[in-house]
């Protein structure tokens, strides 16, 4: 009877519960009083050894498999897709609509950045402390190591971009070997299935994964790290909801001819877990289990774009900077002027081609982008210490973008089947027979 009703609640409720379980416990750590002896006692073992244990764990037991998923999924994605002009003509859709979203995003930002002013009321003396920020790539780095010397080590470092373009190239050669390789295509698949079953295994745990790095951020952060800076907070926020219900829910609805609020009730589970990992990358095994199975996209479309939106569809990050970018100037006192906002939206964009899907990486984008306008880097100390959440908001929109473009790449080329979108059952049984194996 009691195993019955476990399985009534869903992984997707489950993953729900977790997230505010986990942001109410860390608020009731963050209140203890830091000098007495349970609140030492519970910073040390509670929020250091357990939350940061499990969390790691979990989110490492994620990035396990995600080289391993792109690198055959794509390769299969890419073979499936059959001769060079089919390739070249779901990767240019793909790469134009994801350049098309993210300078929506990075000019909106910039926008409603400049309407509200979130930094015209900061002192400047509140960035007193260069922020130590890695020194971003250029330009011409970026294009040169898409092309990677040594396909072994770029695995091993998990190079997203190198192990994109190796799994393309590998996929095409496949395609044009035809039936010469139909023994290793069919190996291929069965280890795709193998990768799939673990991803499915490992989200069994996703409740407890959830509930540690949720409760970590409030713990360590607390509601009174927002108040500073709630003005810049709320304008990110606000274009990040913009972006979301506004771009992406209008490109779905009026592009690929969908409806949002389907679209949303299958998908926020997935929003949720990106949020709580804060990594377009980990997020990669659960975005590409929900498109296929969910959202009827097929997986020679599916294993192609959402790989690839992970590595350069940064929409969430490239609003991150922009707002910043206004954020800093403001409070510095720096007027920017109208070529200097083209700079900004050119620049970002661009940057995020080279951006990882890790969390926090978009601050060592945006030191490259206060450098091209000549804004202090030293200003991105004023925002670190609020960064943390606003990635998990980001991250959660920017695989949203990511499956929004999937969909309209999908359908366009034929390879996206509607009943499954429709269905509301659709991809539960694949939850169910994991939960079986246990």
């Amino acid at each position: 009877m009691e195993k019955k009703k476990r399985r009534k609640i869903g992984l997707t409720t489950q993953i729900f519960i977790a997230l505010f379980v986990g942001a109410f416990f860390g608020v009731i750590l963050n209140l203890l009083p830091k000098e007495s002896a349970i609140g030492i006692w519970s910073q040390e073992w509670i929020v250091n050894h357990f939350l940061t244990t499990v969390g790691a764990m979990f989110i490492a037991s994620i990035k396990m498999l995600v080289v391993p998923l792109v690198l055959i999924s794509l390769i299969l994605g890419t073979a499936s897709i059959g001769d060079m002009r089919s390739v070249g003509r779901v990767g240019g859709k793909t790469l134009i609509f994801y350049l098309m979203t993210t300078a929506i995003a990075i000019g909106t930002a910039l926008l409603f950045a400049t309407l509200f002013q979130p930094g015209s009321n900061l002192s400047m003396h509140l960035a007193a402390g260069a922020a130590k920020i890695k020194e971003a790539p250029s330009l011409q780095e970026i294009i040169i190591g898409l092309v990677p010397s040594n396909p072994f080590k770029a695995l091993a470092d998990g190079n997203m971009l190198q192990v994109i373009v190796f799994s393309i190239i590998f996929g095409l050669a496949l395609a044009s070997l035809g039936k010469k390789v139909e023994k290793l295509m069919t190996i291929l698949e069965q280890i795709n299935d193998v990768v799939m079953r673990m991803i499915m295994l490992i989200m069994l745990v996703a409740p407890l994964g959830v509930f540690a790095l949720v409760a970590k951020v409030f713990a360590t952060e607390g509601f009174a790290a927002f108040v500073p800076l709630l003005s810049y907070v709320g304008t990110v926020f606000f274009v990040l909801m913009f972006h979301l219900f506004i771009v992406y829910t209008g490109a779905l609805r009026f592009i690929a001819n969908l409806s949002p609020f389907i679209f949303f009730k299958k998908f926020y589970s997935t929003m949720l877990f990106a949020f709580s990992t804060a990594s377009s990358n980990a997020t990669i095994p659960v975005t590409m289990e929900t498109v296929e199975h969910k959202m009827g996209v097929d997986r020679s479309v599916a294993s192609f774009t959402i790989p690839f939106g992970a590595t350069i569809n940064m929409d969430g990050t490239a609003i991150m900077q922009g707002v910043a970018v206004a954020f800093i100037a403001q409070a510095y006192g720096i007027d920017l002027s109208f070529a200097d906002y083209m700079l900004v939206i050119l620049t970002a964009t661009l940057a995020t081609v080279g951006t990882a899907g890790v969390p926090g990486v978009g601050l060592i984008t945006l030191s490259m982008v206060l450098q091209q306008v000549n804004l202090p880097v030293e200003g991105i100390a004023l925002i670190m210490g609020v960064d943390r959440v606003l990635d998990m908001t980001r991250t959660a929109v920017n695989i949203t973008g990511d499956t929004i473009v999937t969909l309209i790449v999908g359908k366009s080329e034929k390879k996206f089947d509607k009943s499954v979108f429709l269905d509301p059952n659709a991809g539960i049984a694949n939850e169910e027979s994991a939960e079986n194996i246990i």
